[in-house]
């Protein structure tokens, strides 16, 4: 069989067993308007957090392990501070997620990089902190988005979609070595969906997952009562840091003048929200 007949078998197995996948919406649509249903039901809420949170807590028992961590430092309260302030406002997307176990923790690390797991397990790299500079809005603006990437599970999302890469590879790898009686053919049938369910499934939803977080992030930092116009000075200092080697944060959060303009376009829609959250704070 030839690789682009195997190549559109894998599409098409993928496809179809994602598209028999139970959608929800995970989160009101907020101001921002975030709609988007998702496919997450091959993996349970429960799940996805139980991994996170075993994850995180390996994290946390290394970064101590090695003195990396300081819950007393003047970093950590005022990244535990905006934090606060920004978990308060989640139950406009999601009132269960006013009772997550929130945890917040700073990291040494010359890394440029934050991120919230599923259940809220939030951890801010100190290289974040020296190296850009942020005001609190700024620093608002990063964490309103990692928080936003955790209320809208994208890490369930990509787990499920994990599941239905994997179930798709099985399924071409038994269907190509029936068809040609070879294993061999089977284990290449394999390789080759691996490459093309990542390129698939994986690439495309995280680019919508960043635009997700982008627009959530905005209103909660509003609601907040931190100003939204910092979100886009933030993307400004974090794309100076680029160059041949750009900040591992930017890796997986790609930021460009699209992204900056599709911010500046809905900060109207949630500047409202700020000047009454900053008249009553």
């Amino acid at each position: 069989m030839s690789t682009s007949r195997l190549a559109l078998l894998a599409a098409l197995l993928a496809a179809t067993l994602l598209t028999g996948c139970a959608t929800t919406q995970t989160t009101q649509s907020g101001v921002v308007g975030v709609e988007r249903k998702q496919y997450v039901g091959l993996v349970s809420e429960a799940e996805a957090e139980q991994q996170s949170a075993l994850a995180y807590q390996e994290t946390l028992k290394e970064a101590e392990k090695k003195k990396l961590l300081n819950p007393d430092s003047a970093e950590t309260r005022r990244v535990r501070q905006i934090a606060d302030r920004l978990i308060a406002q989640v139950g406009v997307f999601r009132e269960d997620a006013l009772k997550w176990d929130w945890q917040v923790n700073v990291m040494e690390s010359k890394e440029i990089n934050a991120y919230c797991m599923a259940g809220g397990k939030i951890m801010v790299y100190t290289g974040l902190l020296d190296q850009i500079k942020p005001t609190d809005d700024e620093l608002a603006a990063v964490m309103g988005h990692e928080i936003s990437h955790a209320l809208r599970e994208h890490v369930r999302e990509q787990m499920s979609r994990a599941k239905v890469q994997q179930f798709g590879l099985i399924g071409l790898a038994a269907l190509i070595g029936i068809s040609t009686q070879s294993s061999d053919n089977a284990a290449s049938a394999l390789a080759l969906g691996g490459t093309l369910a990542t390129v698939a499934l994986t690439l495309p939803n995280s680019r919508t997952a960043e635009q997700e977080a982008d627009d959530i992030g905005l209103e909660l930092m509003a609601r907040a009562a931190y100003n939204p116009n910092a979100a886009v000075t933030l993307w400004e200092k974090m794309n100076a840091q680029g160059g041949a080697k750009p900040p591992a944060f930017l890796s997986t959060h790609p930021s460009d003048q699209s992204r900056m303009d599709d911010l500046k376009k809905l900060i109207p829609k949630v500047m409202p929200l700020y000047e009454q959250a900053k008249g009553g704070k």
